[in-house]
């Protein structure tokens, strides 16, 4: 699961200050929705999957894929989100190769 790295509020108990402060992170883009993972290679036999647990993540969520590195980059085109659920999601990626696949993501909604 992906670390909270933004503060949250507290519904009942918020002030106007902490408010200010949290709506203008948001406005600067430090939303608390993104995260990073790494899918292993495996013997090179075609398609694998692998799920990835985060609570932020819904069945109706978007997910967004960047990579974060030259070779991750060059298999970003056979990566996709095979299934949505209540918190995670599933990752299929042609597994052929050397390397891990590395990436940064988005989950929004």
């Amino acid at each position: 699961m992906a670390v909270s790295r933004y503060r949250r509020l507290q519904p009942q108990y918020a002030d106007t200050r902490e408010i200010a402060e949290i709506t203008n992170q948001v406005l600067n883009g430090k939303t608390n929705n993104t995260g990073e993972v790494t899918l292993p290679h495996g013997s090179g036999g075609g398609s694998a999957t692998y799920t990835v647990n985060d609570e932020r993540a819904g069945f109706n969520s978007v997910i967004l894929f960047m990579p974060l590195s030259n070779t991750s980059a060059g298999k970003l085109t056979s990566i996709y989100v095979s299934s949505r659920n209540k918190g995670s999601f599933v990752i299929t990626y042609n597994d052929s190769g050397s390397t891990d696949i590395e990436l940064a993501y988005v989950i929004i909604g």
